[in-house]
């Protein structure tokens, strides 16, 4: 399949089936989480267009292809994000999530050395829950699994932002850029632990 008749594929999945299977996605973690206190958000979006062809194109170190069969490989052609106040807040989402769904995969990001700030967050492979979809639904071109990002909001816009710097340049940072970047990550990663202590101090819990 060329490049062109993937991303047509694509396009016509996105509109017809992966933006209403969003929004239903958005509406039942809503209601599952409802009773948690110290969300900030909970949305999830289908991936675009552009961004699932940049994934679908992906190399392996030898040169060929990571995804010899994209719509069956790239496991977060729907993506899911919950937005909580605190560090203590990812766990208690967390456990709601192990309870009401069938877990793939579950992996916390942190960065690989103690001497090192980046990019921090929890993340799930998951399967749909099957009333998400008609009766009508063509099982055959609807993925059956989504990602889950669980984060707080200091790790979500530290992500947001540097995201955005960082990737789209034409030309790689600067090792001062680079500096500054991790200079922003080390702050995100302190107002964190700070928040997280001041809650369980302020709340007479322990910490995690």
């Amino acid at each position: 399949m060329t490049d062109a008749e993937l991303l047509a594929d694509y396009r016509a999945r996105h509109i017809g089936i992966l933006q209403s299977l969003a929004e239903r996605l958005t509406s039942h973690l809503q209601d599952m989480l409802k009773d948690i206190p110290r969300i900030d958000r909970v949305s999830a979006r289908a991936k675009s267009p552009d961004r699932f062809l940049a994934k679908a194109n992906k190399l392996q170190p030898d040169g060929g292809r990571k995804y010899e069969h994209p719509f069956d490989q790239i496991q977060d052609l729907v993506g899911a994000r919950v937005i909580v106040f605190y560090k203590q807040d990812v766990e208690v989402v967390s456990e709601e999530v192990d309870r009401y769904f069938r877990r793939i995969e579950s992996r916390e990001l942190i960065p690989d050395s103690v001497n090192e700030f980046g990019y921090v967050g929890k993340h799930f492979i998951l399967a749909f829950p099957e009333d998400l979809f008609d009766d009508s639904a063509d099982r055959g071109r609807t993925p059956q699994f989504f990602e889950l990002q669980v984060k707080t909001l200091f790790q979500h816009a530290w992500s947001e932002a540097e995201h955005d710097l960082a990737y789209k340049p034409s030309d790689p940072l600067t090792p001062l850029q680079c500096r500054q970047v991790a200079f922003t990550a080390a702050q995100a990663w302190g107002a964190d632990q700070i928040f997280a202590q001041l809650h369980d101090e302020l709340n007479g819990t322990s910490s995690h």
